[in-house]
């Protein structure tokens, strides 16, 4: 498999700031401690629900309940009726686990979210700071010697499983399996499933049509030495992918509940079969019994069709253990007919974007980056009047992107933050929490654009007014490790390691002492969900401003002086950064001259009309374009 082709999004934060930042927070935060607690408006009252479910527990005779934030297919975004953690806590952060006994309840998230949950959730929770005593720790505290801990093995992954097992084991603790999930039972008004038809990707963004991938991966399954005779795929993305078909159960991301059982003979496809119309029958093939033909199978029956499968002699499933359930990997038994590996080989087939994909986004991008900058140039001239928040500009970068060419919405709820907001890595404003934006602080917009021909993500961070000295240089150094990675040259095949990207992208930053607490960057989809798996890269801290930048890359072949097998990257993100925010005396020359003038020369020699009028001011006006200061003429 090449090496070059993926697509990933390079990110890097610096969030900062001082102790009057954090006094802000204190009337948006609950304090359980006063009496009676103070609670902010955006806390929910989980008393109700949390009484339905002790109740239902107590005949399970279950100790503990555990409620943790996925799906049935582990999935990172998930559909409103999946949201049993949001439903339960009033947390809505997208990583969480919740513990219900009979008389605590506890929740734990990473430092990205703490802010979030003290905002959202009302005393009945503890929140539980990762760090500090894991789930299975707190377990042991609270359940008594014998005790039982329920779950749902639809939403355990193997790892889950087995971590919590081999932890309670030794402590006299269990776990009880409950597939039919206790949430939903008390859950009365629990969305359901969208009743959308299925729809497939025009042929002018396809290069591989579905009989080809199909016939690609039973290969690598012929060239595997363990020979396994099927391949299960449980992940959406994989489903979606195989068959170039795209849904809408999940927001944000173009995907439909689906499972996939391929043999060498057989495809078997589980799914909500209302959904699919007779044009997508016979685009499948589904009439007929050939090795190229879809057989349709009800969504919910594929625990039973698996249990067959697994009980005819000889056979052997293939499974990813990053994305199959529990509920489906206990009924591949005996061992002798498993095969796992950490991700099927549809996942790293589609991770390498092939020539149309590659050609279609940068096409996607270029769209995008109109919407963008239209936004910017908007602001420029609107903050300075006080009317507009951060919730109008995330309306407007919407709308803007909803009048390009094949769009299909956001990627991602759009994160538009100013002042201590932008110090949260995921906020994202609501009438309630929505700050009027101003020209004496930052502002941070980090949002994307499904489109046919590509998904994308980019953050800019901007400021209408004097920046300090402290913002400046925090910029430049996140900019500075941006450079690093995107500059970087390595040799194909190479594995990567989150520390070594790590150190690039944050050098410029620990040289003074700054940091910041998640990741560098993710794989992205086309036309897909905007994190996708199989990149290595992985960013909080909090306060009175955040900063990040976030462009989209491609790893490319480079031809060296000597060597000839050697790979970099090549950034397709085309919105120019604020000028006003860089301190170039920081830069090097090569940072200069290798990074920000390409930038540049792209925008100007993009196939449509894109005119700007650059006001630059500094030492390098060759390269530094003023991002807010500019006119388009986009066709």
């Amino acid at each position: 498999m090449p090496s070059y082709g993926w697509l990933l999004a390079l990110s890097l934060a610096a969030l900062t700031g001082n102790n009057a930042g954090a006094i802000a927070y204190e009337r948006t935060e609950r304090n359980c401690s006063l009496v009676p607690p103070y609670l902010p408006s955006t806390a929910v009252n989980t008393t109700l629900q949390l009484q339905e479910l002790r109740e239902r527990m107590r005949p399970l005779n279950i100790s503990a309940y555990i409620i943790p934030g996925t799906d049935a297919h582990l999935s990172e975004y998930i559909a409103p009726r999946d949201a049993r953690l949001a439903f339960m806590t009033g947390f809505t952060g997208s990583a969480g686990t919740a513990v219900v006994t009979q008389t605590k309840a506890a929740l734990w998230t990473d430092s990205r979210y703490w802010v979030q949950a003290k905002r959202q959730m009302d005393c009945n929770w503890e929140l539980e700071k990762d760090g500090g005593n894991s789930v299975a720790e707190w377990l042991i505290t609270e359940v008594p010697p014998g005790g039982q801990i329920g779950f749902d093995p639809f939403l355990f992954s193997l790892k889950t499983q087995e971590d919590y097992d081999v932890n309670l084991e030794s402590s006299n603790r269990s776990l009880k399996s409950i597939p039919a999930n206790l949430v939903d039972q008390v859950w009365k008004d629990r969305p359901p499933i969208p009743p959308d038809t299925l729809t497939r990707l025009p042929d002018r963004v396809i290069q591989r049509s579905w009989q080809m991938k199909v016939e690609h991966i039973r290969n690598e399954m012929r060239d595997n030495p363990y020979q396994p005779t099927a391949l299960l795929l449980s992940a959406l993305d994989e489903t979606a992918w195989l068959f170039n078909l795209r849904g809408n159960d999940i927001p944000y991301n173009p995907f439909f509940y689906s499972y996939t059982l391929l043999t060498m003979d057989k495809i078997w496809l589980f799914l909500h079969t209302d959904r699919v119309s007779e044009e997508l029958k016979v685009y499948l093939n589904a009439s007929c019994e050939g090795p190229l033909c879809v057989q349709l199978k009800g969504y919910d029956t594929v625990l039973d069709n698996l249990k067959t499968y697994v009980a005819q002699p000889g056979v052997k499933v293939w499974i990813g253990t990053e994305y199959t359930n529990y509920a489906l990997y206990e009924l591949i038994t005996p061992q002798d007919k498993l095969m796992t590996s950490s991700y099927s080989p549809v996942l790293t087939t589609k991770a390498v974007k092939d020539e149309t994909e590659q050609r279609i986004l940068r096409d996607a991008h270029v769209r995008d980056a109109v919407a963008v900058i239209q936004l910017l140039m908007w602001l420029e001239k609107a903050v300075p009047e006080g009317k507009e928040t951060e919730l109008t500009a995330s309306e407007y970068v919407n709308k803007c992107r909803s009048k390009q060419k094949d769009s299909r919405g956001p990627s991602f709820e759009t994160i538009s933050a100013s002042g201590p907001n932008a110090a949260l890595a995921h906020y994202s404003p609501t009438n309630e929490t929505s700050r009027r934006l101003t020209v004496e602080e930052m502002y941070l917009i980090d949002s994307g654009g499904q489109y046919l021909d590509g998904t994308t993500d980019i953050t800019r961070t901007v400021h209408w007014g004097t920046p300090t000295a402290m913002q400046k240089e925090a910029f430049t150094r996140v900019l500075m490790g941006n450079i690093e990675i995107s500059r970087t040259i390595f040799p194909s095949g190479t594995r990567g390691r989150k520390e070594k990207k790590k150190m690039l992208g944050r050098r410029a930053l620990w040289e003074v002492g700054l940091n910041y607490g998640h990741g560098t960057g993710h794989g992205v989809g086309n036309y897909f969900g905007v994190h996708e798996c199989m990149a290595p890269f992985l960013f909080p801290y909090e306060n009175d401003f955040g900063i990040r930048i976030e462009d989209i890359a491609v790893i490319v072949p480079i031809q060296t002086k000597y060597g000839h097998n050697f790979l970099t990257f090549d950034t397709v993100s085309l919105v120019p950064y604020d000028r006003k925010l860089i301190d170039t005396s920081l830069l090097s020359s090569e940072q200069v001259r290798n990074c920000l003038t390409p930038l540049l020369v792209k925008m100007l020699r993009c196939n449509w009309k894109l005119t700007i009028i650059l006001f630059l001011k500094g030492g390098t006006k060759k390269c530094l374009p003023n991002t807010l200061t500019h006119t388009m003429n986009a066709q």
